[in-house]
């Protein structure tokens, strides 16, 4: 059977921090910080018990900081190109060094993570990070890299716009101008010339709402003569983030989310992931792509094993669950994405995104109980779940540079209220816990079981029912969601329910999706619905019209066996 993979991504410097003082703004020493260590055994074993099989450690790659480790023999920051006092996870400043945030012991954060990875390892899960592709911190300076390996820049010509063995784009006799207040005298952050900045910006003046604080990668695309491509020979870049790949691939990482893969030429990736996979075929690569014309380049010529599905599933679930669109725009979803479904990451929290339990989204996490089985059951791809997800965390904190926005921050030194009352100092359990945050907790966990265990979800047919059920006068398609899948001599009913209020439905099933199946159905013998594991009553004409009672902003997982 075709394991189906549940991804947990987790941010460690939030998730082990134990200490409940969240102060606003607060630096790495009133605050403090989660480390590697706190992932050890019994916490890998707790998360493995949810069901997931890889964890994406979000923000492992050093990356700029207001935090002041000169003494451990890394650069100074500048706090005028830094977002907040822990920094951005995408502003990397050593491609080959891991946060000094998370160790316990500084110099020996690169053997720290090292065990980490090891201990995932040996709990069954596999290990998934960030790779940054498209941008750099202002002051990116590695001094971890290997022997032999040159600085981002190190070998530049800076007197020219564009050159295909540059590092950087630079904007020649033109000094950065930050447009905001900044440091004068001898605390001024001076680039001259300017670098474009990571969002495209090729200007010395980028804006408050620009990446100001990172520095775009010229990967050999002249954005200054028609985006003309420079791709022979292989342009020096290319062969530096071939190595940083081959360095973390050696450490026992298994896959790697990229960021913002679009803005990186897709015939780099072409280039790039055969020969990283040449070191280890079950190696994953996830892409950050939001443009849906070019999923199908990404796949078929990126050569990417899953793409996010933002624009589609993820914005269109937050619709239904809101309110905003009917259920029935769930199925233009699949149809949109068409064979590139297998290859779709769906979720509906990440750390870009806002929490579902957040004032600015639906304002209570038992609303997307429906969404969220859908997202999990409805295809073979992937699933991830945002850590916090499962205890209903709303993310309505001021953290600081993050701002009250309804998501948890990732700029900032803070502590996650929900996971720290799971984590209970490290000893975990329900015992901090509300009974809502409890039942939530159970519903994921039994989410995620029935979605891995059932052969029909993980690796079976699918068949959505709802243009059969646009006319039944006991089916709302605005609020309900229905599809089928299937494997063997068995199949599987999902419906969603995204109504305030308790249902009373008939489903109804056409001829063609039993001949679709391969299943003959006077040859079912037994149903039962796996959330409650209750056995569901079936009459002599069940395979045309199934009545069901679905509760409020809810689904139910009905199986259907061949008798004996």
């Amino acid at each position: 059977m075709k394991e189906k993979l549940f991804i947990y991504q987790v941010l460690p410097r939030l998730f082990g921090n134990n200490k409940d003082i969240n102060k606003e703004n607060g630096t790495l020493e009133e605050n403090g910080a989660g480390k590697f260590s706190a992932f050890d055994n019994k916490a890998l074993k707790e998360i493995k018990k949810m069901g997931f099989t890889h964890i994406w450690y979000t923000g492992i790659l050093e990356h700029a900081s207001k935090t002041d480790y000169s003494a451990h023999g890394i650069s100074k920051d500048n706090p005028d190109v830094i977002k907040g006092n822990a920094g951005s996870p995408y502003a990397i400043r050593d491609y080959y060094d891991v946060s000094p945030d998370l160790a316990d012991v500084v110099e020996d954060r690169i053997a720290e993570f090292e065990e980490l990875v090891d201990r995932t390892h040996k709990n069954g899960m596999k290990v998934i990070i960030d790779f940054v592709p498209n941008h750099v911190a202002r002051q990116y300076h590695s001094d971890a890299k290997p022997p032999k390996v040159k600085d981002f820049g190190e070998n530049d010509n800076p007197t020219i716009a564009f050159d295909p063995d540059n590092n950087f784009y630079y904007i020649p006799n033109q000094k950065l101008e930050l447009q905001f207040p900044v440091q004068q005298g001898d605390g001024a952050y001076v680039e001259y010339p300017a670098k474009a900045t990571g969002n495209d910006c090729f200007t010395n003046k980028p804006g408050i709402n620009d990446w100001y604080e990172t520095v775009k990668l010229n990967y050999g695309v002249d954005y200054n003569h028609g985006k003309t491509n420079c791709f022979m020979p292989v342009p020096d870049t290319w062969l530096k983030m071939q190595d940083i790949l081959l360095y973390w691939t050696s450490k026992g990482v298994d896959g790697f989310r990229c960021d913002m893969a679009e803005m990186v030429p897709v015939e780099f990736w072409n280039w790039v992931i055969p020969k990283v996979k040449a070191k280890n075929k079950s190696l994953i690569f996830i892409a950050e792509v939001y443009n849906p014309a070019q999923y199908q380049n990404y796949v078929h010529w990126g050569l990417f094993d899953y793409l996010y599905d933002k624009v589609d599933l993820y914005d269109t679930l937050r619709d239904v669950i809101c309110g905003y669109k009917p259920a029935s725009e769930i199925t233009f979803c699949w149809q949109r994405i068409g064979d590139l479904q297998p290859k779709m990451l769906n979720f509906l929290e990440n750390h870009d995104e806002q929490r579902i339990a957040s004032d600015f989204f639906a304002g209570d996490a038992f609303k997307a109980i429906p969404g969220m089985i859908t997202a999990a059951t409805m295809y073979t791809n992937p699933v991830m779940i945002y850590f916090g997800q499962e205890l209903g965390e709303r993310g309505m904190d001021k953290e600081g540079f993050s701002g009250l926005d309804g998501r948890t921050t990732i700029f900032d030194y803070w502590s996650v209220d929900s996971v720290r009352k799971w984590r209970n100092n490290g000893s975990f359990g329900n015992g901090n816990l509300t009974q809502g945050q409890v039942k939530l907790r159970k519903f994921y966990l039994q989410l995620i079981q029935i979605a891995r265990e059932e052969e029909s979800i993980s690796s079976g047919k699918f068949f959505d029912l709802m243009y059969h059920n646009y006319e039944n006068p006991e089916f709302d398609s605005t609020k309900q969601y229905a599809f089928l899948r299937s494997c063997k001599k068995e199949f599987i009913l999902v419906v969603a329910n995204f109504a305030p209020y308790a249902s009373e439905i008939s489903v109804h099933i056409p001829s063609e999706a039993f001949g679709y199946m391969g299943i003959e159905p006077q040859r079912i013998k037994s149903a039962k619905e796996l959330f409650s594991k209750k056995n569901i009553p079936l009459s002599s004409r069940w395979d045309k019209a199934l009545y069901i009672n679905v509760e409020a902003c809810s689904g139910m997982i009905i199986k259907f066996s061949v008798g004996q």
